[in-house]
């Protein structure tokens, strides 16, 4: 029996721009290759990515109108472009990496607090104290709140920043075409 391969979507973006200079930040000196995109260029790719699955493919086509005098800018766009969101994907990896270990960190001290909270509970409901249910309960609640966040990282948190890493790993490797004209 044979499967059949389906290929991964294809989706493409067309930017027009009057120079290759409106494509970059403008406050960024460093050379085109290691610029940061103009924000409203960047806002407006993530944008129209964020409505496309994980694992489809990218094809960023740039209609240029004053070609630059030094050639056919195409492989310096590529690399930019590539560079930029290769870059976004690294930081949201490292920002990935850190929430995980917060996450790890708040579980064991949620879970230290909950026992010793669970603990006390269990003394005070043993003890003849009037009102010791409440107090029981009180801090049975406040033990389970505790780990409110490390479950909030664990069971949320976590997969928006894999989605954005997906995503900026897809257009690091969008294909880019230049083309001269409007």
């Amino acid at each position: 029996m044979n499967k059949s391969v389906k290929a991964a979507p294809v989706h493409r973006l067309a930017l027009r721009v009057r120079e290759v200079g409106q494509l970059f930040n403008s406050m960024d000196p460093t050379p085109f290759l290691n610029k940061d995109l103009d924000p409203e260029a960047e806002a407006f790719i993530e944008t129209w990515a964020s409505g496309y699955v994980a694992g489809s493919r990218f094809h960023i086509t740039i209609h240029l109108e004053q070609w630059p005098p030094d050639g056919d800018p195409t492989e310096m766009l590529t690399g930019a472009i590539h560079n930029h969101f290769n870059y976004k994907a690294g930081r949201t990896r490292s920002a990935f990496k850190r929430l995980l270990r917060e996450g790890r960190t708040s579980l064991v001290i949620g879970l230290i607090f909950v026992s010793l909270c669970l603990v006390a509970a269990d003394v005070i409901g043993r003890s003849g104290f009037a009102g010791n249910s409440i107090a029981r309960e009180s801090l049975t609640i406040v033990g389970w709140v505790a780990m409110w966040r490390p479950l909030q990282i664990f069971l949320y948190d976590w997969w928006p920043l894999q989605r954005q890493i997906r995503r900026y790993q897809m257009l690091g490797s969008a294909h880019i075409q230049v083309i001269q004209g409007k």
